[in-house]
């Protein structure tokens, strides 16, 4: 059974105007750390050779459907380009998971800029574009890999949760996460078109940093309508222990509650079919699995080990004003990943 342990900590400054991520030098602006409801970081990672192969670029988007759950993945290590394309289907328990690997991350562009910008991926049998245009606005979400295929617009409505995690002043990460936000459109799988249903919702995470080699992390995520608020649940663990810095918040209509403390997580890594719980002074949220993920990439210096749970949570989250927001159907994940890269 892992687990880890609940911890209260100072709550963050909140950003309401863009800040350089990075000093000249490279290293961690201090006058940086904090949080911010939207994108406001120009994420300025050191290009010199002594920083080479610590800098990490990706864009995530996680779709959870009636019919899917889909994961879209472009990401630069610096020294390999690792793109992904995941499909579960619900009603069958099918999965179907398509990668690849290019070397020094060629043909990959994950801009360091604020928003609006395009991340793109491309090369012989795929292609990734994610075109971002900030929230407030929209991000259309194109990539075809192997027999799969997307076709998705996200409206990007109400706050995001962005957070910079100080490991020192060399090591440190920069991550958006935006839970709820609705998107339309189309997968095809093998030439067979499925349309998103309306109660269709996406997740971002961006992240931007200069990583250990060596890290563990837990992350879990909600969207839906309960009660008819639109909800959106963000958690983590483990990665920020120490660092004075969370990434969890709930998400009400769109407005962001930034959740100071460190949470508790209990679960079987061994059988992650059982349920996840998440637990502290203002979360109590449980995810019964619908789907498993296991995932093992051994390629020379990447090493990762994944294990994903798709399901349902129920639970409650506590607003600062004292209201409690029950997060009872909303569908997400939790996973627990440890990544050597």
């Amino acid at each position: 059974m892992a687990e880890s342990t609940s911890r209260r900590t100072v709550p963050l400054p909140e950003f309401h105007d863009p800040v350089p991520l990075c000093l000249p030098d490279g290293r961690l602006n201090p006058a940086a750390v904090g949080w911010s409801r939207r994108h406001l970081h120009r994420t300025n990672l050191p290009r010199a050779a002594a920083a080479w192969g610590r800098n990490k670029r990706w864009e995530y988007w996680g779709i959870t459907t009636p019919a899917h759950v889909i994961g879209l993945t472009i990401s630069s290590l610096d020294y390999a380009g690792v793109h992904q394309f995941f499909v579960l289907d619900r009603a069958t328990g099918e999965q179907i998971e398509r990668g690849t690997l290019a070397p020094f991350a060629r043909g990959v562009s994950l801009p360091d800029s604020l928003p609006p910008f395009t991340a793109r991926a491309a090369g012989r049998g795929y292609s990734f574009e994610f075109v971002d245009a900030g929230m407030g606005a929209t991000a259309r979400l194109r990539a075809t890999l192997g027999e799969l295929e997307i076709d998705a617009t996200v409206r990007l409505q109400g706050d995001a949760l962005a957070v910079v995690v100080p490991w020192s002043e060399k090591r440190f990460q920069y991550t958006v996460k935006a839970p709820a936000q609705p998107v339309s459109g189309a997968l095809t799988v093998a030439g067979v078109r499925h349309e998103f249903a309306a109660d269709s919702f996406a997740v971002l995470d961006r992240g931007r940093g200069r990583w250990p080699y060596s890290m563990q992390w837990n992350w879990g995520a909600g969207s839906g309508v309960v009660a008819g608020r639109t909800i959106g649940l963000q958690v983590g663990g483990r990665w920020t222990a120490g660092t004075g810095s969370t990434e969890n918040a709930v998400m009400v209509d769109g407005v962001a509650e930034y959740l100071p403390d460190e949470l508790a997580w209990e679960y079987d890594r061994e059988a992650p079919e059982r349920p996840w719980r998440v637990s502290g002074e203002r979360v109590d949220a449980t995810l019964t699995p619908f789907g498993v993920r296991r995932a093992r990439t051994n390629a020379l210096v990447i090493d990762s080990d994944t294990r994903q749970a798709f399901g349902v949570w129920r639970g409650w989250a506590l607003r600062e004003s004292g209201e409690q927001v029950a997060l009872d159907g909303i569908v997400g994940w939790a996973e627990d990943v440890q990544n050597r890269w």
